[in-house]
């Protein structure tokens, strides 16, 4: 009978988990849909609003849910690309607050999401200012953006960042390389929307690209 209900006890356990984890699952599968929406689908001060909103959402559910690696890289996502969005210095707020959720991320699981907290957290580095204004660090970014690749070498958004990166430092050469592996990374799994507006941002850089070669 003592048997029984340790074994009980353990099964009630998995459960509770394996339910947990489905949720969590579904909360960063609503966040990556709705990101996709108002990253590529909305302009102007609707986006500017559909992004606050979508802030609170993601704070609302990292509140429902255990410690969350992929929750953290999401919320993450979204408020540096609300900074990009909003810009100037009250964009600063935010992608502080990004770099925090992203650095929980790496605490929690570096490998979450296919190291999509190195992407993100090096795409803040070298797109913020530097000291005194910021954070900023090409070096830094550098290193993050490439760990990235080392865990998803094939993936269309560390490619796509990394050869961002390459642009922006004037490595033409380089930076057409990973553009072009990122246009043939294979589709992601619910993430249609995301992938159609990546390639155009790549066929976009590589197109500036072509311009400097």
């Amino acid at each position: 009978m003592k048997l029984t209900k340790i074994l009980l006890g353990i099964a009630l356990i998995f459960l509770s988990s394996v339910s947990t984890a489905e949720t969590i699952q579904e909360s960063v599968q609503y966040l990556q849909k709705q990101w996709a929406i108002d990253n590529y689908q909305l302009t102007g001060e609707v986006q500017k609003e559909a992004f606050t909103d979508l802030i609170e959402q993601a704070d609302k559910l990292m509140s429902e849910h255990p410690p969350s690696a992929e929750l953290h890289i999401w919320r993450g996502i979204i408020k540096s690309t609300y900074a990009g969005v909003k810009g100037g210095l009250g964009a600063l707020k935010y992608a502080k607050a990004a770099k925090l959720d992203l650095e929980k991320a790496l605490e929690l699981d570096a490998d979450a999401l296919q190291g999509s907290a190195y992407t993100s957290l090096g795409t803040l580095y070298f797109n913020v200012p530097g000291w005194p204004i910021g954070f900023g660090d090409d070096e830094k970014a550098e290193k993050l953006l490439m760990k990235a690749l080392t865990i998803n070498p094939d993936g269309i958004d560390p490619n796509y960042f990394y050869g961002d990166f390459l642009k922006n430092e004037n490595r033409y050469a380089e930076a057409k390389n990973y553009m072009e592996k990122a246009l043939l990374a294979p589709a992601r799994v619910g993430r249609a929307l995301a992938d159609d507006g990546r390639r155009k941002e790549i066929r976009q850089a590589l197109q500036d690209i072509e311009k400097h070669l």
